[in-house]
């Protein structure tokens, strides 16, 4: 459900006029490539023709260009490059086997450990839709990626049964991220087989919830034990649960919402541990139907001279900016292809956090562009800057390993 309302779009021109260096390098400095190599122990031991640093760059272009194979993606990535001359006089194209190789030598630690040590909060002071009482507005959510259909990753991420019982065509790796609302930057996520059930990853993720979030979640994700970790990390939360559930009633607030306890539902001793208090929020929303659906929503906002019923239920509606943000990543930026290419379950995880990483890149572009403008980042295409982001590594993305 995007902001209503209608903004002039950014230009292309506007958004390429902020590419004055390759945006890959520009988001990932060669220097900080090199120290996350090291650290993760694959800096190179003899001098190879397609080193540790170029295969990093090489896994986030993948991302790029997701419909070209690995020679089109190389080509594309050292188009127009300022090699060094000796170097580039001694240089063929690589082959297919010989990507591979380099690409499985560099694991996807090195991948992973780079998205983490760049990604950052986005949304400045003013970014639409992006804070609620001084809190930052994040979502939690899940998705699913199709893999190749080899052994090895039916064997390690297996695959969802279908109606009828029998298995998908593909096996599939489930993903589990926490984005920012108001600019659709993913900041963290968990990655893990298809069996693995969301609430599973999320529980990885909302240990690092941070103090100053108000993190926003689907009716999915509720459950007491995961609440409680969350709640525990300092962050606020915001979460729609089942209408079923029925919190102990404390008292009415002033705007209608109601502070109740909870308890876990299930499980050995339930009833010893320690209720937590949270606000309640019921509301419905009136869209001409004769029977509204009807929400319920818990906080971890107790006053509501924080933030009251009818701005939480307001800024619930965020959430839905997460699923915006896997459509961009799935539908525009993976592209038709659909299905992953990596064969073997490490270079799938390389692959899908150079997708992180990419999609990060493009949404530092688009936030730029916007901030430049005065616009709200909502309101720039994240197709034009993809193509942009395309164009800009051609002109110049990383520079060669010493």
């Amino acid at each position: 459900m995007p902001r209503s309302g209608w903004v002039k779009p950014v230009s292309d021109r506007r958004l390429s006029d902020l590419v004055s260096v390759g945006l890959l390098t520009r988001v990932f400095p060669a220097e900080l490539v090199d120290q996350v190599i090291a650290d993760a122990g694959r800096t190179e031991q003899r001098n190879r023709s397609l080193p540790a640093r170029v295969m990093a760059y090489f896994s986030i272009g993948m991302a790029l260009h997701s419909e070209g194979s690995y020679e089109d993606v190389f080509a594309q990535l050292t188009d127009g490059l300022a090699w060094s001359s000796g170097w580039a006089a001694s240089w063929s194209p690589p082959s297919k086997s010989a990507i591979f190789q380099a690409r499985s030598r560099l694991g996807f630690e090195p991948v992973r450990d780079l998205f983490a040590r760049v990604v950052v909060p986005l949304a400045g002071p003013q970014t639409p839709g992006s804070w609620l009482a001084g809190r930052r507005l994040m979502a939690i959510d899940g998705t699913v990626l199709d893999l190749a259909d080899t052994s090895a990753n039916a064997e390690f991420f297996g695959r969802p049964a279908s109606s009828r019982g029998e298995h998908a065509a593909f096996p599939q790796a489930r993903l589990v991220a926490l984005a920012e609302c108001g600019t659709h930057a993913i900041l963290d996520a968990e990655i893990g087989p298809c069996s693995t059930s969301e609430i599973a990853l999320s529980r990885e993720l909302a240990g690092r919830f941070k103090p100053g979030m108000l993190v926003l979640a689907d009716r999915g994700f509720y459950g007491f034990p995961l609440w409680q970790h969350a709640a525990d990390t300092g962050a606020d939360l915001l979460w729609r649960v089942k209408t079923n559930l029925r919190p102990r009633y404390l008292e009415t607030l002033t705007d209608g919402s109601w502070l109740a306890r909870i308890i876990p539902t299930s499980g050995p001793g339930r009833q010893s541990t320690t209720p937590l208090t949270v606000r309640v929020v019921d509301y419905t929303i009136d869209d001409g139907r004769d029977n509204p659906d009807a929400y319920r929503l818990l906080t971890t906002i107790l006053d509501p001279a924080d933030a009251s019923a009818e701005e939480l239920a307001t800024i619930y509606s965020e959430r839905w900016e997460i699923e915006s943000t896997f459509d961009e990543l799935k539908t525009h930026q993976r592209g038709p292809r659909g299905v992953l290419r990596s064969q073997s379950p490490d270079l799938v995880k390389q692959e899908i956090w150079g997708h992180l990483c990419c999609h990060y890149a493009i949404r530092t572009l688009m936030v730029d562009a916007a901030a430049h403008a005065g616009r709200d980042p909502d309101r720039v295409s994240f197709v034009a800057a993809l193509r942009i982001a395309r164009r800009s590594v051609t002109q110049g993305s990383f520079p060669p390993s010493p």
